[in-house]
């Protein structure tokens, strides 16, 4: 049986180690200098030497001669996946005691450390912390986040980095040389880019495709490609090329192409995302490719944020709005709400702290007792202490004649509730007292805006048949020749935060909850 060519060429010292240079020189100077530390942590991702690094390290600690055939009795190797319990660690603990036979420290190598459970992290922490002097633990990990903090603090940390591609490339043609494997440079770039910064990954690709050809045949781009179902790399160049024209026909043939031909879709886009990432500082158009998310995105992932926030459980609702929304609604333009003809209501003290706070106003029902009373023009100088009511305040007009000027004040004021206006509507249309019930409005100058909140019930408030009988209720309320406009929304707020949330989430109304 052939040896792997990842462990034929695995690394027997420090100073042969490639594409690890800022920590084998550490290592090497402490080791000049006697500074053995008593627990190292490796960590970094697949294949780029942390095991090979570790048994080197341990054998070099011992002055010995690293072979990977040879099995020395000081250096014990533990595979956390498969003993992770708190037997396992009490087992080691309790062997930590026992000196060293022939060697001067006794080092346990711990790979995949973060397999260990709570308990038997616990239970090697004390060792770990005072060890004996013969002891050396040597800890390995892909995933350093799931260790305890206690633990990577009793360590010395080493971040282990992917390899570059020129440095796999360079040690793939070293292997390639040595094996008499005939393959392009071409080739061996692909293999590089495959292989994703892992020496062992990349190795182990070179040792599957050097069967693919008859002996001294070259190994070509080409035939690599079509072995491990890769997307040819003038078919990336004709993608960019047809995004460069925005030319979407040839775009969707060439895509089209690739599928027919067999080729994993998942991996063409990882080969264009590495053109795109290897090519951007030579064709600077490619980064329109690489853009943050466009506005519409974001403003989805708001919405979702919002949403969360929304269906949380809580005891303070407002408390939650005012900690969790109004941040939230703060990073978007408030505006402030717009007065039409320079004109707003004015209220009597007395008068505007018996209204409710409009942040905490439900949708108008029959149950609402609403005074309704004229609006006026806006104070002089001399009037400006006295306090305001919002354009959202319920106040009616008498009725005018329709030949009348709408933009003269209106006589006497008749006060009456919203109830009244829907409650007038006739018994045969149901349907529109319905709509009308679950609506909000705003009285104005002889204006009624009606906010149904769905377009549905807009049209259906437009038709004819259900404006005349809105128009036959006025009448029997005393505002015959009022304008009826109606409005497939929600009720604006004149709180600009609310407003600006209603604009985020696309409507809605602020509805207070009684506990």
């Amino acid at each position: 049986m052939s040896k792997a060519l990842y462990r034929k060429y695995r690394s027997k010292k420090l100073s042969e180690v490639v594409g690890q240079k800022h920590i084998t020189t550490v290592l090497e100077n402490a080791l000049k200098q006697g500074k053995i530390a008593h627990a190292y942590l490796f960590t970094g991702p697949r294949g780029v030497g942390k095991t090979s690094i570790a048994r080197i390290l341990a054998h070099e600690i011992n002055n010995l001669p690293y072979s990977e055939e040879d099995n020395h009795p000081d250096i014990i190797e533990i595979d956390a996946a498969s003993n992770n319990g708190v037997d396992d660690i009490r087992q080691l603990r309790d062997n930590v005691q026992v000196a060293p036979f022939s060697a001067k420290y006794r080092v346990y190598i711990i790979d995949e450390v973060h397999m260990l459970s709570k308990a038997a992290f616990n239970a090697l922490l004390k060792t770990l912390e005072e060890p004996p002097e013969h002891a050396v633990f040597i800890l390995a990990t892909t995933d350093a986040h799931k260790l305890p903090a206690t633990i990577i603090s009793r360590t010395q940390r080493f971040v282990f980095r992917f390899i570059s591609k020129e440095d796999v490339c360079a040690h793939l043609e070293f292997i390639a040389k040595n094996e008499k494997i005939n393959i392009s440079k071409e080739a061996i770039e692909i293999i590089a880019e495959r292989g994703e910064g892992s020496f062992r990954d990349s190795i182990s690709l070179l040792d599957q495709i050097s069967s693919i050809t008859k002996k001294n045949e070259e190994i070509t781009a080409n035939l690599l490609e079509e072995a491990l179902g890769l997307a040819p790399k003038m078919q990336i160049n004709a993608l960019i090329s047809a995004f460069e024209n925005q030319n979407s026909n040839e775009i969707l043939q060439i895509v089209r192409d690739v599928r027919n031909s067999g080729v994993d879709l998942k991996n063409f886009a990882s080969q264009l995302l590495s053109f795109i990432t290897e090519n951007i500082g030579k064709k600077p158009y490619l980064s329109q490719f690489l853009m943050p998310l466009t506005r519409a995105e974001k403003s989805n992932f708001i919405e979702m944020e919002l949403l969360s926030i929304f269906i949380q459980p809580s005891f303070t609702p407002q408390l939650s709005i005012n900690q969790n929304i109004l941040p939230q609604v703060q990073q978007k333009t408030i505006l402030k709400p717009k007065v039409e003809n320079q004109k707003t209501a004015k209220f009597s003290k007395s008068e505007s702290e018996n209204q409710p706070n409009l942040q905490k106003e439900t949708f108008e029902n029959s149950q609402k007792n609403e005074n309704i009373e004229d609006k006026t023009e806006i104070p002089q100088k001399n009037e400006e202490n006295k306090s305001l009511k919002s354009e959202n305040s319920e106040s009616l007009d008498e009725a005018q004649p329709k030949n009348e000027n709408k933009n003269q004040d209106l006589g006497e004021k008749k006060e009456f509730k919203w109830a009244d206006f829907w409650g007038a509507i006739d018994e045969g249309d149901k349907g529109v007292q319905t709509i009308l019930k679950q609506s909000g409005h705003i009285f104005e100058n002889g204006k009624i805006k009606i906010y149904t909140g769905r377009p549905f019930n807009q049209k259906q408030l437009e038709k004819a048949k259900a404006q005349a009988s809105m128009r036959k209720a006025l009448k029997k309320i005393g505002a015959d020749g009022w304008v009826i406009e109606v409005f497939g929304t929600a009720k604006p707020a004149s709180d600009p935060a609310i407003a600006s949330v209603q604009d985020l989430m696309g409507g809605g109304e602020m509805v207070k909850i009684d506990e």
